[in-house]
């Protein structure tokens, strides 16, 4: 049987030693790499090793400008207002501020042809006469003045109606004016009655003492307010079934159709 011989302990502890020493040198670089990477950051080089890698630049956070807000200071989108919600002077403007001049061409209540201070003429604003006339024959002239201080209207023709009279005297249609009579304080305006046939083809004539003018409204024979009873000559006014009247008209020629 062969014998086998054993090393000594202290061969084997020489042989280790060195490649021990050599395992530890070089963990030891090892370590001492990954410390140097760290260290060496200055703001613009290498993260350490946990923490994670940006894909790009950062965005900047976006700002807004006196460019990129619309004239009621709506800010653009993805923008963060800063003060360009407040409205700014620039979205006012001269034209839609109330109660501005408008180049004199607005009307004061003064003004009598104001749409609030147009009336209806009637017996409460007016001063109304009734005059015979000589031409043409049987006829009166019936003149009223506007004696009020806003621009009042004769509308179509005046009612008559003679002491207890049942009936309306008719209009005559040819004497229609194209346009409403509008009188202005102190003016006047005009319509004409015939009271009887000049060639005694009437009926039922009498005499009468006392006249009652009604005044229409907007609308053919509706109201337009307050009668007039206006004097008559002391005689009285000789009628018969032949009474007729005018349109209202704004001159007593019209009226009386010369």
């Amino acid at each position: 049987m062969t014998a086998f011989r054993t090393a000594p302990a202290t061969s084997l502890a020489r042989t280790s030693r060195p490649r021990t020493a050599r395992r530890l040198a070089s963990a030891a670089a090892v370590a001492l790499s990954a410390l140097a990477l760290t260290a060496c950051q200055n703001g613009t080089g290498i993260k350490d090793a946990g923490a994670a890698a940006t894909s790009g630049p950062v965005a900047a956070t976006p700002t807004t400008t006196g460019g990129t807000n619309d004239a009621q200071g709506t800010p653009a989108t993805g923008a963060a207002p800063t003060g360009g919600t407040k409205p700014t002077g620039g979205t006012k403007t001269g034209g839609t501020k109330t109660g501005s001049a408008d180049g004199g061409n607005a009307k004061g209540p003064s003004d009598p042809a104001a749409g609030g201070d147009r009336v209806l003429c009637n017996g409460s604003n007016t001063e109304v006469t009734v005059q015979p006339v000589p031409r043409p024959l049987n006829h009166v002239l019936i003149t009223v003045k506007n004696t009020g201080s806003k621009l009042c209207d004769l509308t179509y023709y005046p009612v008559l109606r003679f002491d207890e009279m049942q009936w309306a005297p008719a209009a005559r249609k040819d004497t229609q004016p194209q346009a409403v009579v509008s009188l202005a304080p102190g003016q006047s305006g005009y319509a004409a009655a015939m009271v009887s046939a000049a060639d005694g083809s009437g009926e039922g004539g009498t005499t009468g003492k006392r006249l009652t003018i009604a005044f229409q409204g907007r609308t053919p024979q509706s109201s337009g307010g307050a009668s007039a009873t206006p004097s008559l000559p002391a005689e009285g006014v000789y009628y018969d079934s032949s009474l007729t009247v005018t349109y209202w008209q704004q001159d007593a020629a019209d009226a009386l159709g010369s």
